[in-house]
């Protein structure tokens, strides 16, 4: 079975509200069928079925009591939560940030990514603007980070210069990932908050941003 078709499995059988329950309990530790049908309020032959089920789709794996050889308990697979997660992601030698004007987006992102990441980041813009928002310094430094407040935008043309192989880009707004045509390799739609200017904006692209660089963070494996 190929690891989409897994995932597709084990999703499937999770999409149960009483099977979610039973793997809810196993979290926190082996149980007997029996233990599940009075912890639950469930009849035996209900619970021996949504176990045929999870079982099949290799979430639990039964093993026989060393006491009471007559008794099994039912357990979590240990890999199970792992091979839920998507597929790894191979680690770049740098991360480009882009957006329109690299005045603000960008310039959070390659602010949060480098507190976070030891892989080199940089930023830029497909229209460089005049120089970096005021609000973006401001809001990183709410966050104890720093921009460079007289730091000039970029071209994306001077960054990429024919986009290395090894460069993870990302577009960071939609006018910069629509303009790239193709150039990038992830797109994150994050809302421009030049527009409201205000603190609670720029905090909130801030947070998107940080939210999206975690995940994509614990996706990374070594080539």
């Amino acid at each position: 079975m190929t690891e989409l078709r897994r995932r597709v499995a084990i999703l499937a059988a999770l999409a149960d509200p009483t099977r979610l329950r039973i793997v809810d309990l196993l979290t926190l530790g082996d149980l007997a069928s029996s233990e599940i049908e009075l912890l639950l309020k469930l009849r035996s032959n209900l619970v021996a079925h949504h176990l045929r089920v999870l079982e099949k789709a290799g979430i639990v794996s039964r093993s026989r009591s060393e006491f009471d050889k007559r008794r099994t308990y039912i357990g979590l697979r240990s890999e199970i939560f792992d091979t839920l997660t998507p597929g790894r992601v191979e680690v770049p030698e740098r991360v480009v940030f882009v957006c329109t004007a690299n005045s603000a987006r960008s310039q959070l992102a390659e602010a949060i990514w480098r507190d976070s990441s030891d892989i080199p980041a940089v930023s830029a813009g497909v229209d460089p603007g005049a120089g970096v928002n005021p609000a973006a310094v401001e809001a990183a430094a709410r966050h104890g980070l720093v921009i460079d407040k007289a730091k000039r935008p970029l071209h994306v043309d001077e960054v990429l210069d024919h986009h290395d192989d090894h460069d993870l880009v990302i577009t960071v707004c939609d006018g910069a990932h629509e303009r790239m045509l193709g150039r990038d390799d992830l797109h994150w739609s994050i809302p421009d908050p030049a527009p409201l200017g205000t603190p609670e904006a720029f905090d909130s692209a801030f947070t998107l941003i940080a939210q999206r660089i975690r995940a994509l963070s614990r996706r990374f494996t070594t080539a």
